[in-house]
């Protein structure tokens, strides 16, 4: 573990605990990381019709950057434990920088894909050092309030930097999107080194002692829940252009700015699920799931409606993210002698989920294709709403445990 300035040192005269600026230069990073995650899911027709294969099986594009970081960010994590976090957090992005370089530069569908699964070893190990990293430097009542403030950098990559991306993409062709990433990439690198300061390294617990950690029953089911909030959102926003185009009948030029309006509802939801889970964690956890649930199951009976459709995409972005930095907390809390594999263990099983939900997107989009040849995209909202539900259980599982071990202590 690291050793970072104490809390009490960010509190001004007032009394009110300040951030950081450190604290904001992870938040770059995070937009970074952010922006070339979700930047592919504005422009699947435009690499598939480039590259000669199907939009669903462009979609593993998503699925392969996912599996990458699930299976990538543990190893990484266990590797990495001894390095100084100043020098990994920079080199984490160097290897983001090359990844974006050679996706702009694929010539092929397959070494796409493949430049893909490179940069996305990268993402849960940034993450998952970031987060543990932003939540030492405040007091225990605002933990959740800094890690949102990280995770910050990821909301507003939809709310600019997609949106930007998948403009470039449109006007420019899609490889021009991966170069913006890669120059975003540059600018990241530089604030990384300017502003995040050395401290100085502790000693790791073993490697057994983490893992042990890790295996906790209660901390697998927060993981699972996790997981289920991603493969609600992948199933859906994996395909959100065609679902705007083909069922709800926006031009292709109104995409970039329902992706704005949905980064405006994930980073309101974002900065409220901080401040909400910092009072009351589990509460704030359960009333996302719901409200995913509520959303969706309305999108799937509104979906053919512009304005109905615009309104519900900007609500379901701020009930999908709500649940982000509880889950966050509750996770490192749980596994104490081990927060920085657990953090980054949570990015790998969340991008499982993402994985997860694109490839079942895509599977039921084909299942479900229409008479005439045409892929039939509404059936994606209620698919979405499905694991919805299933993460509302497991978040009330979750609540139900706390309770009962209270009961019996």
């Amino acid at each position: 573990m690291q050793h970072v300035q104490s809390a009490d040192a960010s509190l001004p005269r007032g009394g009110k605990e300040r951030f950081p600026l450190s604290l904001y230069s992870l938040t770059a990073g995070a937009f970074a990381i952010g922006m070339t995650e979700f930047v592919i899911m504005g422009l699947l027709p435009e690499v598939a019709a480039d590259l000669g294969v199907s939009v669903p099986k462009a979609g593993n594009l998503i699925t392969g950057y996912a599996l990458g970081v699930g299976i990538g960010a543990p190893v990484l994590a266990l590797a990495t434990a001894r390095f100084p976090k100043k020098l990994l957090l920079s080199l984490l992005m160097v290897l983001f920088i090359a990844g974006n370089a050679a996706a702009a530069l694929a010539p092929t569908y397959g070494i796409l894909l493949a430049a893909r699964i490179f940069t996305s070893l990268a993402h849960g190990t940034f993450f998952g050092i970031g987060a543990v990293y932003a939540s030492s430097l405040v007091s225990a009542q605002r933990k959740a309030g800094a890690v949102s403030v990280m995770m910050a950098g990821l909301t507003i990559a939809n709310v600019l930097g997609v949106p930007f991306g998948t403009f470039i993409g449109q006007e420019l062709g899609w490889r021009m999107s991966f170069v913006a990433v890669a120059v975003m990439g540059v600018v990241t690198l530089i604030g990384l080194v300017v502003l995040i300061p050395s401290v100085k390294q502790e000693e790791d617990t073993s490697p057994a002692r983490q893992i042990r950690a890790l295996l906790q029953p209660k901390l697998g089911l927060a993981l699972l829940t996790g997981a289920m909030g991603c493969c609600s959102l992948f199933a859906l926003f994996s395909y959100i252009k065609p679902l705007l185009t083909d069922v709800t009948g926006m031009s292709e030029g109104i995409v970039p700015w329902v992706l704005v309006l949905f980064g405006c509802g994930v980073t309101l939801g974002n900065m409220i699920g901080g401040k909400l889970a910092d009072r009351a964690l589990m509460p704030t956890v359960i009333g996302s799931f719901l409200a995913q649930a509520l959303l969706l199951a309305l999108l799937g009976l509104v979906d053919t409606t512009p304005a109905a459709t615009l309104a519900v995409v900007f609500l379901w972005g701020a009930a999908s993210f709500a649940s982000m930095p509880g889950l966050q907390v509750r996770i490192m809390t749980l596994a104490k002698d081990a927060p920085a594999l657990a953090s980054t263990s949570n990015h790998a099983v969340l991008n499982f989920g993402n994985a997860f939900g694109a490839f079942f997107g895509g599977w039921i989009v084909v299942r479900f294709e229409l008479s005439s040849g045409a892929y039939d995209y509404s059936v994606l909202p209620w698919t979405a709403a499905a694991f919805s539900l299933l993460g509302l259980l497991l978040a009330c599982a979750m609540l139900a445990w706390d309770r009962r071990g209270k009961a019996f202590s």
